[in-house]
């Protein structure tokens, strides 16, 4: 068992963290802890080192949440006009090849991009927004992209998302509770790090038929 952190030790390993990080401008970042809750703050020149930022905090172990208040302002080197931004996330949405591109639309306003459309899986959705992150220029994303409904076998669908979490040894079906109902998934149970519940949630997001993920997952370190 995890032995448990104070809120200072937590903070000082964090901001290790954010410095080890090479993708992260860490000298413009504040950090605050209270009860295993991380708030991040300050200025980062680009929208991905604000995720990086966020990312890194997650690893550190004993870190319950995140709140991620850091505000993104291009430098000289990363302004790019909005023009430029939506040919850019045409492009990078059409050269990834997990995409569906044709099914989604973008709208770009002083550097934030919405993202708009519907697919069919969960993992397209995310994949979607996750070519985007990288784009000089972009400020932040609005992802409203919705999954298409399907006809499903609800207890064949929670069926399969089980067996999909049991086949991950370090991740036991039977410590979670999983519902289904007209293709929302709702789940619960604790889990031991951001990296478990992350890649829960993403083994789920492959499943087809499933439009909606209700995360009611509980970060517990300790138990």
């Amino acid at each position: 068992m995890l032995e448990r952190r104070s809120d200072r030790d937590l903070k000082q390993r964090i901001m290790r963290e954010l410095k080890w990080d090479s993708r992260v401008s860490w000298a413009s970042i504040n950090v605050e802890v209270i009860d295993g809750i991380v708030t991040l703050t300050g200025t980062v020149p680009t929208y991905v080192q604000k995720v990086a930022a966020q990312g890194a905090a997650h690893r550190v172990a004993g870190v319950l949440d995140v709140a991620n208040d850091i505000e993104v302002r291009p430098i000289d080197q990363f302004v790019r006009t909005d023009s430029e931004i939506a040919g850019a996330v045409r492009n990078a949405l059409e050269w990834d090849a997990l995409v569906p591109n044709e099914l989604i639309q973008s709208t770009v306003s002083d550097g934030w991009v919405t993202l708009e459309g519907q697919v069919d899986y969960g993992r397209e959705r995310a994949d979607a927004e996750r070519a985007i992150r990288r784009l000089a220029g972009v400020v932040g994303v609005i992802n409203k992209i919705t999954i298409r409904k399907q006809t499903v076998n609800e207890r064949q669908l929670r069926e399969e998302i089980e067996f999909a979490l049991e086949r991950r040894a370090d991740r036991e079906a039977a410590r979670l509770r999983i519902e289904v109902h007209d293709g929302a998934v709702d789940l619960w149970g604790r889990v031991h790090s951001w990296q478990e519940k992350r890649a829960v949630i993403g083994s789920i997001a492959h499943a087809p038929g499933v439009t909606e993920l209700k995360d009611h997952l509980r970060i517990d370190p300790y138990f």
